[in-house]
């Protein structure tokens, strides 16, 4: 044990003359233990609701997403869809046609997506999470079918998908309307019976989901589709699924993974994610900075200690090194006992729930948790890091006239 170190130590646990000093020194260590419990609380809280949203999210978004490079739909018929289609690593292959419309339920009406989506879609694992009313029964027969609508077209339109005796209206422009006498003429007009609400995000909620042999009658589109939705088995690598589409259909088609389907919302949770971190690294700096005052008022009460050092050969930077240290220990001490304060709060609120969030809450009555081990190495090198810029600053402000010390000896 070097002698800074063991001097330092004994300053940080040993009673001073002055008991302003013991308060301001608790003081300094109770704001960084709560500071870096709150960092670590927050932090966790917010992974928590970053999986809630992202598992609701990838409940419904494909792993890969083929659309065409150009152009609206593309035949799925050719020979490399069907190689792509008898792939083993793949476990669902959805096709999609999809187009906007106009949704009129009563006298009301919306401008909403339609998405067909061929029957391997209703076999995507908690897709059922979804669903805040009904079921998404959408085909009895080749000939009986029925919508599942988002929460956005619900709430504008209005729907009561208990009642049996009105039916969802949508209407799509025909594909080769002309300047027709009468308008309705140059509209395709369908009529479905919704029985099921779903809620994942604005951008999903303003969709209506149909059978694609539905959606084809309406859109009057035989054969193409708008994408292909590729969920894959469990085990395999989706980089590796992703790159061998792209290499087997070519610069005619966009192959994108989730990340890059929608790019906003993993941006937009990025930024949060940091905007949150740096507004609390703010107050742990607060915190920290008080140790520029426990050290200085510490060099004062010490100052005939720091007379006798002098004397016996002690050189500046070495003590120096004692108050930093001093400064360092405070600090740490109270990062450590933070984090594991916040490691207890996050463990005792993922196993009880005891803080709600409210009964309007329908995803999670408490709110979520998510602990990771990269969070607590970022709190902890933040703190270690502002720390020694602050014992930096303080030992060598307040340890400046060591002569003039000497004297008072």
């Amino acid at each position: 044990m070097s002698t800074s170190f063991y001097i330092a130590k004994r300053y940080l646990f040993s009673k001073k003359s002055l008991n302003a000093i013991n308060f301001i020194s608790s003081i300094s260590m109770l704001g960084v233990f709560v500071g870096s419990a709150a960092l670590v609380i927050i932090l966790s809280v917010f992974n928590g609701f970053e999986s809630v949203v992202l598992s609701m999210y990838n409940n419904f978004t494909p792993e890969i997403r083929i659309e065409p490079a150009t152009g609206k739909t593309f035949n799925p018929q050719t020979a490399a869809f069907k190689q792509l289609r008898a792939d083993k690593r793949i476990e669902n292959y959805t096709e999609v046609l999809q187009e906007r419309a106009l949704l009129r339920y009563g006298d009301a009406q919306y401008i909403g997506l339609v998405k067909g989506v061929s029957e391997d879609f209703f076999k995507r694992k908690r897709l059922d999470s979804t669903l805040v009313e009904g079921d998404y029964r959408l085909k009895e027969n080749d000939s009986t079918f029925y919508a599942a609508i988002g929460s956005a077209v619900k709430l504008y339109l209005t729907v009561n998908i208990h009642d049996d005796f009105l039916d969802l209206q949508i209407f799509s422009p025909r594909k080769n309307a002309g300047n027709s006498i009468n308008p309705a003429d140059e509209f395709m007009a369908k009529a479905i019976h919704p029985v099921g609400v779903f809620q994942i995000q604005q951008a999903f909620d303003e969709s209506v989901l149909v059978p694609i042999e539905f959606a084809r009658n309406l859109l009057e589109e035989e054969t193409n589709v708008s994408s292909i939705e590729i969920y894959s088995k469990p085990g395999e690598d989706i980089d590796d699924l992703q790159e061998d589409i792209v290499e087997t259909l070519g610069k005619d088609f966009l192959v994108k993974n989730r990340i890059e389907q929608d790019q906003q919302l993993y941006k937009t949770l990025n930024m949060e994610r940091w905007a949150i971190f740096f507004i609390l690294t703010f107050v742990v700096v607060i915190a920290i900075f008080n140790i520029v005052g426990t050290l200085t008022m510490l060099v004062i009460d010490k100052k005939k200690d720091i007379a006798i050092l002098s004397s016996i050969g002690a050189s500046t930077a070495l003590i120096r090194k004692i108050f930093f240290l001093e400064g360092m220990m405070i600090a740490l001490v109270g990062c450590i006992a933070g984090m594991l304060t916040g490691l207890i709060f996050c463990l005792a609120q993922r196993e009880f729930g005891f803080i709600k969030m409210g009964q309007d809450s329908f995803i999670t009555d408490a709110y979520p948790v998510g602990l990771n081990i990269s969070d607590f190495i970022l709190v902890f090198l933040t703190v270690t890091l502002i720390s020694i810029i602050a014992s930096g600053i303080s030992s060598r402000l307040s340890v400046n006239k060591i002569y003039d010390l000497k004297e008072d000896l």
